[in-house]
């Protein structure tokens, strides 16, 4: 049996809008809905899918419409779909009142009607292979009904309908015309409730002499009509002959078949990303289980392996229910369901397509087998929950490759092909097990049944099946995992590509793809760097969820953390947003005109590349410093040190060194001024930092500088206050200048893919495209980033970043909004020789620019951000060894600064007296020194100069000229 008289469900072939709103059969499974799709209007204006319309209307070319009207007493009448006498179009006739023409193309059949003369009239459309029977009333009062068969010939058959007074009915056949009846289908011509059966049936010898007279004159009207009909016949014939030779049929493996691409983390299991208008991946017929196969053509065309592509006694079938009133049907078979969705001129909604479609279904079949048939149509057909194709279903349902179904799971996905989703037009809930248990199993169980019935399945092994486990609904839709944190590293992916020359970023000209477009039908398999552990650890600290430092923190709060490794420059963990298709607080984010955006002052955590970068001048880290706040000479802008009291420390005498770990700015203001700001921008550059921006405008102007040179853009834009963070940065950028720092000063560029593949459409086989490419660069030298690295390793155990048991190098800094109290910005920044992390912390709400703990104080390096490099990096190295970080080399000058040595003051002499020491004058000495001249006991401990305010946390402080705030 056929699957097109399918009883499992009285609706027949299910149906759903078609791309216009006009209703098609769920036959047409490749193409999801108007309403799942957003490109169903570019990919199909298949208006009927593949049904059988009523001819009610316009007809669709001369060729197609054929006329003969008899004269009737009352004058001449008009056939339905023709030309009326005064030349407009006649109103549609419904099925009940005029004639129906079923059939796949614009030629073929012709229906009889009587007039109320009893003239015959005979008018409508053709169709290959179909047969139209109306009722029509008998000008005796009396109700015949005619009957017509639809054969297996080529080209149309004829029917005829008419009624006498007696309400007898004349018969017409043409060719081989006989329908048989599918078992299933109640109404059809041998159905004594239908057309044809025992009403106004009459025998030949109770005709009365009238009654001869009328069915000779029928029979020579049918003879006229039955010439009439070969004739539409034969010019059908050269119709279809011309439509069969000038039909090419592309190669399957040629046609344009979407593919959909997935980004995965570095162990190649878990997904970053799916991306693409149908999620699709391509399997061989070899890679599909033969029951897998067997319960498709069970379900869908159970003649598929015994017909040549187009199933003539289906089309008679599906033509006669459709007549007769019955649920609509399709008449497609699973090659013609393949061609009609495979081939673009075949998405129009006309005769001449249904020709097409069974003509290019014939010639498929001549040069194609069945198995690679199947194949196609498996890789091409909708499952439902956005699964396009056998592979995605299979993983989409059963959490499991196409190769690894059962007999049961493969009759679970042949039952959902039918209607793989709710008809919002009918209600019907279609054959998706989570949408409609009772009838998907319904249906599995006709599936199996039919196996049984065609032998392809043994009744023992079906009477041990049971219904499968299904996953829970998990859509495998367009651009799964973009909404996500892991959304960001999508946004990289493209830029890569771009890079490589595989696409471009924008509108391509003319050869050339964009990387959307690229990445969403391009069919690819990306591994990516990203270590899946890593990145939940960088989400579970940084992102605003239970357990991490900033779930409870005011709503503002906004952190970003991104993790390299400094051996290869991959990025293990980035954590950017909640979605990538947001902001992204770690990297670059484009607007509509080109312009960058994402960059955040660094704060006293840019002191690392100064640092460097004094050390590559030939300054000694133990070189002496002023570092007393001052105020540049001919300029407005303030050099202070975020609040520290330098006096109660070094004051004119702080060590490179030590003015790095207590982040004193003036110091490295200084060094700035003696080395060259342009200095300082290149060491940045050479360890990874590829954009900064400059704050003169608003907003910020950017620029790149792996293009611009540092002696162009310093002193201006970039002036010396560069050296302790005023200009913006981004995450990425100084994690990557960090993971450099870390590696002994050998560069790699900060990178996300690791392998790029593209499937073969004609083999389904992966072809490697491209991988990551080592290309590490001395970019510093190593015996000055070991020299930064003696030097930071003292700081993290100072600020709340301390690794137990571990040796790390770190740096804290801040940036003060807008010359407050209150910072804007707060950084921790640190390595190990494994991992380089850099945290940030800021405010996502413009209106409330101030970062402040629940508490409102203020948050600085070695506060929040603090707390979550800590948190992170705990995780990120549990179970790798500690290795130790170098100590200082003692390189360059130790006089390079311009600070001043202490004086060591001279030895006092104990005073037997007990009394002050007062200094050094004799008379002070005695056990009873003169109170006007000896300074009381204890000494001054100085005053409460404004110029050094209390000293406090590394935040805030430093002018910069322009009122935007100062680096801690």
């Amino acid at each position: 049996m056929n699957s097109y008289g399918d009883p499992s469900s009285a609706r027949g072939r299910a149906q759903y809008p078609g791309a216009n709103g006009d209703h098609g059969p769920a036959d047409d499974p490749y193409q999801r809905p108007s309403w799942d799709d957003p490109g169903a209007a570019r990919r199909s204006s298949d208006g009927d899918q593949g049904g059988w319309p009523a001819n009610s209307g316009r007809a669709g070319g001369a060729s197609a419409r054929a006329s003969a009207s008899g004269r009737a007493s009352s004058g001449r009448a008009t056939p339905p779909g023709r030309a009326s006498a005064d030349g407009g179009w006649a109103a549609p006739v419904s099925p009940a009142s005029g004639s129906a023409s079923v059939g796949s193309a614009s030629v073929g059949s012709a229906s009889v009607g009587s007039a109320p003369s009893g003239r015959a009239q005979v008018g409508g459309r053709a169709g290959v292979g179909s047969a139209s029977v109306p009722e029509a009333p008998g000008s005796g009062g009396g109700y015949g009904a005619g009957r017509a068969s639809a054969g297996r010939a080529t080209v149309g058959t004829a029917s005829v309908s008419g009624g006498g007074a007696n309400g007898a009915a004349g018969r017409a056949r043409v060719g081989r015309a006989v329908v048989p009846v599918s078992p299933a289908g109640p109404g059809g011509p041998d159905d004594p409730n239908g057309p044809g059966g025992r009403r106004g049936r009459r025998g030949a010898g109770d005709l009365d002499p009238a009654a001869q007279k009328r069915a000779k004159k029928r029979k020579r009207v049918n003879m006229l009509i039955a010439a009439f009909a070969v004739f539409i016949m034969l010019a059908g014939g050269g119709v279809v002959a011309a439509t069969w030779y000038s039909t090419s049929v592309p190669m399957p493996n040629q046609l344009p078949l979407p593919l959909s691409t997935t980004i995965y983390a570095a162990d190649k299991k878990n997904f970053i990303a799916k991306l693409g208008d149908e999620n699709r991946q391509i399997v061989t017929i070899k890679q599909i289980p033969d029951y897998v196969q067997k319960a498709v053509a069970s379900a869908e065309d159970r003649n598929f392996y015994k017909h040549d592509g187009v199933d003539y006694v289906g089309i008679a079938r599906a033509a006669w229910n459709n007549f007769t009133g019955g649920s609509k049907q399709g008449a497609s078979t699973i090659t013609q369901q393949y061609a009609r969705n495979a081939y673009e001129n075949l998405q129009d909604d006309s005769y001449q397509r249904k020709v097409k479609e069974a003509i290019l279904a014939s010639k498929l079949n001549e040069k194609f087998t069945k198995n690679e048939i199947m194949q196609h149509y498996l890789n091409t057909i909708y499952f439902g929950r956005g699964a396009y194709g056998i592979e995605i279903a299979a993983l989409t349902y059963f959490n499991k490759p196409a190769s690894k179904l059962s007999v049961a799971e493969g009759a679970v996905l042949a039952a959902v092909i039918k209607q793989p989703q709710v008809d919002t037009a009918s209600g019907h809930k279609g054959f998706d097990p989570a949408d409609n248990p009772e009838e998907a199993k319904a249906r599995w169980e006709y599936v199996l049944n039919g196996m049984v019935e065609e032998k392809w399945l043994k009744p023992e092994e079906r009477a041990k099946l049971t219904y499968p486990k299904v996953q829970k609904r998990k859509s495998a839709n367009e651009a799964l995992g973009v909404k996500t944190p892991r959304g960001n590293v999508v946004n990289y992916v493209k830029a890569e590509m771009a890079e490589r020359g595989l696409c471009t970023l924008g509108a391509p000209p003319a050869g050339k793809v964009d990387c959307s477009t690229a990445l969403r039908d391009g069919g690819y398999r990306i591994t990516t760097t990203i270590d899946w552990k890593l990145q939940a650890e960088a989400e579970n600290a940084a992102q605003r969820k239970k357990g991490s430092p900033i779930y409870e923190q005011p709503k503002n709060l906004m952190a970003a953390l991104v993790s390299v490794e400094p051996k290869t420059g991959k990025v293990l963990a980035y954590y950017g947003g909640d979605s990538g298709a947001d902001y992204d607080y770690a990297g670059l984010n484009t607007d509509s005109a080109g312009g960058l955006s994402g960059g955040h002052p660094p704060g006293s955590s840019f002191k690392v590349y100064t640092l460097a970068a004094a050390i590559e001048a030939g300054i000694s880290i133990d070189s002496i410093w002023d570092a007393r706040p001052f105020t540049v000479k001919d300029t407005e802008i303030r050099v202070q040190n975020a609040g520290r009291d330098v006096r109660k420390t070094c004051d004119q005498a702080c060590t490179l060194k030590e003015s790095t770990i207590r982040s004193y700015n003036v110091p490295f203001y200084h060094v700035t001024e003696k080395i060259g700001a342009d200095k300082v921008l290149s060491m940045a550059r050479q360890a990874g930092v590829r954009t900064m921006w400059e704050t003169k405008e608003n907003p910020p102007k950017w620029h790149d500088l792996t293009k611009e040179k540092p002696e162009e853009l310093a002193p201006d834009p970039f002036f010396n206050v560069v050296a302790y963070g005023q200009y913006p940065i981004t995450v990425l950028d100084h994690a990557n200048g960090l993971a450099t720092l870390a590696n002994g000063g050998v560069y790699n560029k900060a990178h996300f893919i690791e392998l790029i593949e593209q499937q073969d459409k004609e083999t389904g086989r992966w072809k490697k495209i491209g991988g990551a490419k080592a290309d590490p660069k001395q970019r510093i030298r190593k015996d000055v980033a070991d020299e930064v690295t003696s030097v930071l390793k003292n700081i993290p155990k100072e600020n709340n970043g301390n690794i137990e048991g571990r040796e790390e190098a770190g740096k804290t800094g801040t940036w003060e909004y807008a010359k407050t109290e209150f910072n804007a910005h707060a950084w921790m920044v640190g390595y190990t020789p494994q991992i380089a992390t850099a945290v940030w912390v800021g405010s996502k709400d413009p209106d409330k620019p101030e970062i402040k703990t629940k508490g409102g104080d203020n948050i600085g390096g070695s506060g929040l951000p603090a707390d979550i490099w800590q948190k992170y990096m705990n995780k990120a190295l549990a179970g790798k060894p500690a290795m130790s970080l170098p100590d200082s080399k003692e390189l360059g000058d130790k006089e390079a600064g311009n600070g001043k040595k202490k004086e060591t003051p001279p030895p006092v002499p104990p005073n037997p007296g007990g009394g002050n020491p007062g200094g050094g004058n004799p008379i002070c000495q005695g056990p009873n020194p003169p109170p006007l001249i000896c300074p009381p006991a204890g000494g001054d401990t100085g005053g409460g100069d404004p110029e050094f305010p209390p000293e406090g946390d590394d935040g805030g402080g430093g002018g910069n000229g322009n009122g935007r705030g100062g680096g801690g």
